[in-house]
C-alpha cells in the first residue's frame, strides 16, 4: 500500500483491512512516499490492532540503494566476479562492502530516491581514473542507505579490455574505508593471509591499527614455521614482528584477504569450521 500525505484517509483504510474476513495468512507492506503529514506514525500506531488480527505489518521508505542480479556478456567473462555479484545473500550485501569487486550491487542497476541522491551528492567527475562509482557507494553508507538487490536480472552487463579500474587508487579507498568502518571500532584482529595481499594490508594501515594486528593467520606450512612476520620498512626499533599462526590457533576477529572461490571450496570450509559470524566476527577485504 502506497502512502503519501494520506493521514485523512487512513483510519477508513486500516479499519477496512482490519475487517477482511479471509482466514488466511495476511501482511501489510506499506510504503510511505516521503510522507510529511504523520502518516507513518499513524499506521505505527496500528500495528497491535494488525498484529493482534493475524495481519502482520511492514513499513518502509526511501531508505536504500537497490540494484539487480545481471547477465555478463560475453558469457563467461569475469566468471568469478558476475558469479559473487549475482549470488551475495541480503545480509552480505552490507557486509561484503570491502572486497576488490568494489560495489555489492553493480552501478548501472542502482536505483534511489532524488532525496537520497541530493543528500549524498552527485558523482565526483574529476576526470579518468576516479572510481566515481566506488566513491558514491561509499557515500551511500556513510548517509545510513541500506543495499538491496532484485533477485531478477534486469541487465546485460558488457565487459571489454579498456574496463582497467585505477588499482593504487581503489586500494587506498578500500583501506581507508575499512579503518572508518570497521577497524576503529575494533581493539584488536588478526588478518588472514600471511602472504603477499595480508602484509601488504598490513603495510597500508594507520600507525595506531597496525599496532591492533595480534596475528596472521595461514594454512601455509611454511609461514607458519617461519613464526613471524618483520615488517622491514618500519623505523621502529626493535622492528615490529608479528606471530604467524594456524588459523585454528588465531582469534577472531578476522579481516580476511584470502580470494573466495579459488581453492575448491578448501577456504570456505576451513572458514565455515570455525562457527564465525559474517559482520561481527570477520570481513572480508579479498
Amino acid at each position: 500500500m502506497p502512502v503519501h500525505n494520506a493521514a485523512q484517509w487512513l483510519e477508513e483504510c486500516l479499519q477496512s483491512i482490519l475487517n477482511q474476513d479471509f482466514p488466511g495468512s495476511m501482511e501489510l507492506s506499506v510504503f510511505d512516499d516521503a510522507s510529511t503529514d504523520g502518516s507513518r506514525k499513524m499506521v505505527e500506531d496500528w500495528r497491535e490492532r494488525l498484529v493482534m488480527k493475524g495481519i502482520s505489518l511492514q513499513i518502509s521508505g526511501h531508505s536504500s540503494l537497490i540494484g539487480c542480479r545481471v547477465e555478463r556478456f560475453p558469457e563467461g567473462s569475469t566468471e568469478r566476479y558476475t558469479r559473487w555479484i549475482n549470488t551475495l545473500s541480503q545480509e552480505q550485501l552490507s557486509t561484503q562492502v570491502f572486497t576488490s569487486h568494489g560495489p555489492s550491487i553493480i552501478m548501472p542497476t542502482w536505483f534511489c530516491s532524488r532525496m537520497w541522491f541530493d543528500k549524498v551528492g552527485q558523482f565526483d567527475e574529476g576526470g579518468k581514473g576516479v572510481p566515481e562509482d566506488l566513491l558514491f557507494f561509499y557515500h551511500c553508507l556513510r548517509q545510513g542507505l541500506g543495499v538491496r538487490r532484485v533477485d531478477q536480472c534486469l541487465l546485460v552487463y558488457r565487459y571489454h579490455e579498456k574496463l582497467q579500474p585505477t588499482l593504487d587508487t581503489i586500494w587506498k579507498l578500500r583501506v581507508d574505508f575499512l579503518q572508518e568502518r570497521v577497524l576503529s571500532q575494533w581493539e584488536g584482529f588478526t588478518i588472514w593471509n600471511a602472504g603477499k595481499q595480508g602484509r601488504k594490508l598490513y603495510r597500508s594501515l594507520c600507525p595506531a591499527n597496525q599496532k591492533k594486528v595480534k596475528a596472521f593467520c595461514d594454512v601455509d606450512e611454511n609461514k607458519i614455521k617461519k613464526g613471524f612476520y618483520t615488517y622491514e620498512e618500519s623505523k621502529e626499533r626493535p622492528k615490529p614482528k608479528i606471530p604467524v599462526l594456524h588459523y585454528k590457533d588465531a582469534t577472531a576477529p578476522f579481516i580476511i584477504c584470502v580470494k573466495l572461490d579459488m581453492t575448491g571450496g578448501v577456504f570456505e570450509e576451513n572458514l565455515t569450521s570455525l562457527q564465525l559470524q559474517e559482520g561481527k566476527d570477520y570481513y572480508h577485504f579479498n
